[in-house]
């Protein structure tokens, strides 16, 4: 018999990462931004069981590399969700975990220097006082739900999560998100096609029991009562978009035949923009059209914008408010779709979903 390892054979070091409590007791959630996320989770729930009018419209940078920048986008968005508050209730897209196809940037959580350091510890920091800050300013909050593990730092300052089209066939994902406090949306899978969603959305309202771990950072069997809130977000794939109304109508007929109430978000961006920005406003236009000839199963859309259009390489000498992973619209670009889609629909959606 030999001495030879057999565990850990490609494992280069650990480090004891800080607890969720020992976070949560440095960063303390404020009652500002207590009464931001329970309202926008509240808001949330009504608008997808109809008693709440208004669609909601998840908006912000593809992903937050800097904490500047987000801020200032923060506090315009707060005075434009303000402004059209009556038809339209704006969620800020607060993205720290980015899946990569290959290899690539995993987010500000994973590597919040953008040098390769992976800090992560100074990303859950970060990004939690970055969450805490926006709050505060009065904006519900939004983010991808990808490591099984962060929601217990960040989850209770979250008011909306999204399980992404490469995740969603996960069932370590389903079972995480059948306990998230907030409404989840499941993208459909990159092939454009909706089964694994709809499987998704079946599995996240059930209970479920699975490894995880508790505040105190210890590994603990989770018992989930299983998230009701959850609904469908078409982002297209294959290279083709299923936002036009056939798509939209055959979704809701798939939603109702699995009996999930027929409630769909439409990604403006992804496939259903071909990743080119410059698309994500005809996305808007073409989803308004569709509510004002009567669609009622639409219930909200996510766009990707930030200050500045388009995206760039990581760099040294990095562009203010410019995106480093897909391309967004710019504020401008923003703020006259959204007044726009909010000006056709103010008078439409008060009597929608009354039939």
């Amino acid at each position: 018999m030999t001495n030879l390892p057999i565990e850990n054979l490609n494992i280069e070091s650990q480090e004891i990462l800080i607890t969720p409590s020992e976070l949560k007791a440095e960063i303390p959630l404020s009652k500002a931004a207590y009464e931001t996320v329970d309202e926008g989770r509240q808001i949330i729930r009504n608008i997808l069981d109809g008693n709440d009018h208004r669609l909601f419209i998840v908006v912000g940078p593809c992903s937050i590399h800097d904490v500047d920048a987000a801020l200032d986008y923060a506090r315009k968005l707060k005075v434009l969700a303000d402004e059209l508050s009556d038809t339209l209730y704006l969620v800020m897209r607060v993205y720290f975990e980015k899946p990569r196809t290959t290899v690539g940037w995993k987010g500000l959580i994973n590597d919040p220097y953008l040098n390769d350091s992976f800090k992560i510890q100074d990303g859950l920091h970060i990004g939690r006082k970055l969450l805490m800050d926006v709050a505060e300013i009065g904006l519900p909050t939004s983010t991808e739900a990808l490591d099984p593990i962060s929601p217990q730092y960040l989850q209770d300052l979250i008011s909306w999560s999204a399980v992404g089209a490469r995740t969603t066939e996960s069932q370590t994902h389903r079972e995480m998100a059948s306990g998230l406090s907030s409404a989840i949306g499941f993208k459909n899978g990159t092939d454009g096609g909706l089964s694994v969603a709809i499987n998704a959305l079946q599995s996240v309202s059930s209970p479920h029991r699975f490894l995880g771990i508790d505040n105190q950072g210890k590994v603990a069997i989770t018992h989930t009562k299983g998230n009701p809130y959850g609904h469908i977000v078409l982002r297209g794939g294959d290279g083709k978009p299923n936002y036009d109304s056939v798509n939209v109508a055959l979704c809701g007929q798939v939603l109702e035949k699995a009996n999930i109430s027929p409630n769909i978000m439409i990604d403006c961006s992804h496939a259903n923009s071909n990743k080119d920005p410059a698309l994500q406003p005809l996305v808007i236009e073409n989803i308004t059209n569709q509510i004002i000839e009567g669609n009622e199963s639409i219930v909200g859309l996510m766009i990707e914008s930030n200050l500045g259009w388009g995206n760039q390489k990581m760099s040294s000498d990095l562009q203010y408010g410019v995106s480093i992973t897909d391309a967004c619209i710019d504020w401008d670009t923003t703020t006259k779709s959204l007044r726009a889609m909010s000006d056709k629909l103010k008078t439409i959606l008060p009597d929608r979903r009354k039939s």
